[in-house]
């Protein structure tokens, strides 16, 4: 797994909404907006499954999956890329229950996915785009 650096991490923390892609195992594409996304160390990544239909089922069949991070307030734009673990019990599903039951009750936490980052690309114009950054 690779680590986010400093940089890296105050830009994901200036995200409100992350846009999370996956693909089926035959390679349909689906991008959903998520608002619980949190990084949890410099290489996992926790995002709560509340309303997951097409998403869930992308992750199931085919475990990897896309953020993207950007916003006119951050310095940089990457694309972050990682391995999928789908958590419906345990300590870390519990610790997000709690977490996302903190935001408001009408939010059902079905499930804990556990994002550990493989790679960070390049999203911004120019020379170096989509080039492989971590």
């Amino acid at each position: 797994m690779v680590k986010l650096n400093d940089k890296m991490k105050e830009d994901f923390s200036k995200i409100k909404i992350f846009p999370f892609a996956t693909a089926s195992k035959a390679g349909v594409p689906n991008v959903v907006p998520i608002g619980f996304c949190k990084l949890m160390d410099d290489d996992t990544i926790w995002i709560a499954d509340n309303y997951f239909d097409k998403t869930l089922k992308n992750l199931q069949e085919n475990p990897k999956a896309s953020i993207f991070i950007w916003s006119t307030d951050t310095n940089g734009c990457y694309q972050i890329k990682g391995d999928i673990e789908i958590k419906s019990s345990g300590d870390d599903y519990n610790k997000m229950y709690k977490m996302v039951k903190e935001m408001g009750d009408k939010y059902p936490a079905k499930h804990l996915v556990v994002m550990k980052i493989t790679n960070v690309y390049e999203c911004k114009s120019g020379s170096d785009a989509g080039k492989k950054l971590l």
